[in-house]
């Protein structure tokens, strides 16, 4: 098992732990901005929890392997 397989593995099994550290991530960007850039941040912490939900779905499901080239 490769570093990448291991790491969609976790990423499957903890979803919501890695959804939640998004969040606080971007709460924290946005205290110290003033809220300025709130619109951007919330548009960065959706494409992270999409990313991190299509690495946790490739992950789980083994027909998502990779498979080396013939």
């Amino acid at each position: 098992m490769s570093f990448l397989d291991k790491a969609k593995d976790l990423l499957g099994k903890n979803a919501d732990k890695v959804g939640d550290a998004i969040d606080k991530a971007g709460d924290f960007v946005d205290n110290k901005t003033g809220g300025k850039y709130a619109q951007h941040v919330d548009k960065a912490q959706d494409a992270a929890k999409d990313a991190v939900g299509k690495l946790g779905e490739q992950g789980t499901d083994p027909a998502n392997k990779d498979t080396p080239p013939a």
